[in-house]
């Protein structure tokens, strides 16, 4: 009998390398954000979308300053362009947020579309336009229709593409990797149930915000809900086993990956618990997990 495996997403963001600015279609140009990282990749991946000399920008980094003198490229070379129609936003996470001050500096004041997010808007409350699940926003040659997604962001919005069928999925679906479920802000049903969502547009391409655009979108949203179920099948078996430490089972359950990534991982092992608890499946006493019931859910 083979091996249970020990993952269904494999590879992560380490050592990907990727253009500082490229052409992924007629209407969308993206620029890297300049941050690269174990999480982040070679960077942030923001968005010019439309066809115009006033393009929107989808995601504006983290605000540093190597960024924006590639902005400025991208917008002459690609667009003709000295000017930005508006910024949308997937969520006030500081990597794809950050930038937006600068921005504003650089080509004025405009409008930052976003969910908002109280406390998390990182000071842009007065600035922001709030939207919501199925706002529409068009600039000329594409057409944005906002899909709500929390689970990894409370305000998580991705953004449909009309035009393409394509999908700006922000740090929902990643180009490398899975994406991690914070303890704050972060919800596994909440992130299962967005995969879902995303999954019943039956998108042709992804362009996520860390790593490269996804051929075969539903493939890759379907390898993720099955990452994740393994993920889960996985916890509950080692709850069965008697462990009890949520540092035992990432131990067990990372470890094909480096230590230093096990931190993170803890947090998405703690998303499953939680979510294992609000089923009544699992408990915890302090810091210690146990099994409550083997019956699945109906």
């Amino acid at each position: 009998m083979s091996e249970s495996p020990s993952r269904v997403v494999k590879g992560n963001m380490i050592g990907l390398a990727m253009p500082d600015i490229d052409v992924w279609s007629e209407r969308v140009v993206t620029v890297l954000g300049q941050n690269p990282g174990p999480f982040t990749g070679p960077g942030t991946n923001t968005y010019l979308v439309g066809t115009s000399k006033r393009p929107i920008l989808l995601d504006t980094g983290q605000g540093l300053p190597q960024y924006l003198p590639l902005l400025e490229r991208a917008l002459d070379e690609h667009r003709a362009a000295a000017e930005i129609e508006r910024i949308v936003l997937t969520h006030a996470h500081g990597d794809h947020l950050g930038g937006c001050n600068q921005v504003c500096e650089r080509f004025g004041t405009m409008p930052i579309l976003k969910r908002p997010w109280p406390g998390m808007d990182a000071g842009l409350d007065e600035l922001v336009t709030a939207i919501d699940h199925d706002a529409v926003i068009e600039t000329e040659g594409a057409t944005l229709r906002a899909i709500f997604t929390p689970g990894h962001a409370e305000d998580h919005l991705c953004y449909w593409l009309e035009e393409e069928r394509a999908i700006f999925s922000g740090d929902v679906v990643l180009g490398a990797g899975t994406t991690v479920i914070p303890e704050h802000g972060g919800d596994l049903a909440d992130y299962m149930d967005s995969l879902r969502r995303l999954l019943a547009l039956e998108p042709e391409v992804i362009y996520p915000a860390h790593g490269p655009a996804i051929r075969g979108a539903g493939k890759k949203i379907r390898e993720y809900i099955a990452h994740r179920e393994l993920r889960e099948a996985q916890i509950v078996g080692l709850l069965r086993e008697g462990l009890s430490d949520v540092e035992q089972m990432v131990a067990r359950m990372y470890a094909d990956v480096p230590a230093f990534l096990h931190a993170a991982a803890g947090t998405s092992v703690r998303s499953h618990l939680k979510k294992l608890e609000r089923e009544g499946r699992a408990r915890r006493d302090g810091d210690d997990w146990m099994l409550v019931t083997d019956t699945p859910r109906a």
